[in-house]
């Protein structure tokens, strides 16, 4: 089936957003809408999918609060939500670092670096009840400057450091408390960090732990499906792909997928309807590894992840001691909110 695109660009907060995607469908009559990033934005995009009846991909953005506080028809994500990240990251810290004793925190202030920080500090807690929060620090998103925040990490002198920050913010965290000695003879952990390890190369400090929000990029597993989209990606814009990239392409492989499922039962071009029917439960392989569509009432992927820790070598940038962890060992059953989960204990992981 040709597949004509029509992109926007999502930058201007969640009013501009939630009047770009009312376009797409009304004004564009788009048969699909696959986006975002930011998890602000998902959150006032979500309820319109099911009000327009438009198939809706979340191809990234982390809050676990999309399929646990509402549900929907024709909303889906493909990527696991921001519990995976941190629950994860807490176990890969706690092998590495028994001993910890205090934490800090600097996320964004809104839902992606909030819902990133509880979850951390939850299974922290969880796994190891008498480690102690020194300090916590939420600057806005886009900030860019964060001279007070490491000031106050410093004073705080904690044993490990965590981060859910992204993109441009992640990358001038790292430059600027690197210049200050902040990743100095302490454990600093940032779960979205794989994506600057090739733009930063010798500027990322060795020995950070970075997460790639899900077994993406450097962490993927080898495979045909892997190996042709890494090649071709580097082949175009000569760098190696990082976990956003991965996480577009498992979007639209689950789309592609949930389509040939439902025009194979309904024997010829499906209904929308039909479409997200197929979609629900759903389990396929992507470059990256398997997706299930297991939690939200089968509108939710869960995946296996990874960490690992940077170290700039001879051959460049690379990834070592790192430690896998099975999609059923860091997500909640169907149905349990992440918080209520995590508190609990991690009833029902299906851990090594």
């Amino acid at each position: 089936r040709p597949i004509e695109t029509v992109v926007i660009d999502e930058a201007g907060g969640t009013t501009k957003q939630v009047t770009e995607y009312r376009n797409l469908v009304q004004r564009h009559e788009v048969d699909l809408v696959i986006g975002y990033i930011s998890s602000g934005d998902c959150l006032a995009i979500a309820p319109l999918a099911d009000e327009l009846r438009t198939l809706t991909v979340f191809f990234d953005c982390g809050t676990p609060r999309i399929f646990e506080d509402a549900q929907y028809t024709y909303l889906f994500r493909t990527g696991a939500t921001a519990t995976m990240d941190n629950v994860a990251a807490a176990r890969y810290l706690l092998k590495r670092k028994p001993d910890v004793a205090m934490i800090a925190g600097i996320n964004q202030n809104y839902a992606w670096g909030q819902d990133s920080w509880a979850d951390f500090t939850a299974s922290m807690k969880a796994l190891k009840p008498e480690v102690e929060v020194t300090t916590e620090q939420f600057p806005q998103l886009g900030a860019g400057a964060y001279s007070a925040e490491i000031s106050a990490l410093q004073v705080a002198d904690p044993d490990v450091i965590h981060s859910s920050f992204w993109g441009g913010d992640m990358e001038a965290f790292v430059l600027q408390g690197s210049a200050r000695g902040l990743f100095e003879n302490r454990e600093v952990i940032l779960t979205a960090g794989e994506t600057g390890m090739f733009r930063l190369g010798r500027q990322m400090p060795d020995g950070v732990i970075l997460g790639g929000r899900g077994p993406h990029g450097v962490y993927a597993t080898e495979s045909e499906l892997n190996t042709w989209f890494r090649d071709l990606y580097q082949q175009r814009y000569q760098s190696p792909p990082t976990y956003p990239a991965y996480k577009m392409i498992q979007a639209i492989l689950g789309v592609k997928t949930a389509y040939e499922k439902a025009a194979e039962q309904a024997g010829g071009e499906p209904s929308e309807e039909q479409i997200t029917e197929a979609f629900r439960g759903l389990e396929y392989e992507a470059p990256s590894g398997m997706v299930k569509m297991a939690i939200g009432n089968g509108h939710q992927a869960i995946q296996d992840t990874a960490y690992g820790v940077f170290k700039f070598g001879d051959d460049g940038p690379t990834i070592v001691d790192v430690e896998r962890y099975a999609a059923e060992c860091v997500n909640p059953p169907d149905g349990v909110k992440s918080e209520e989960w995590i508190k609990g204990g991690f009833k029902g992981a299906q851990c090594d």
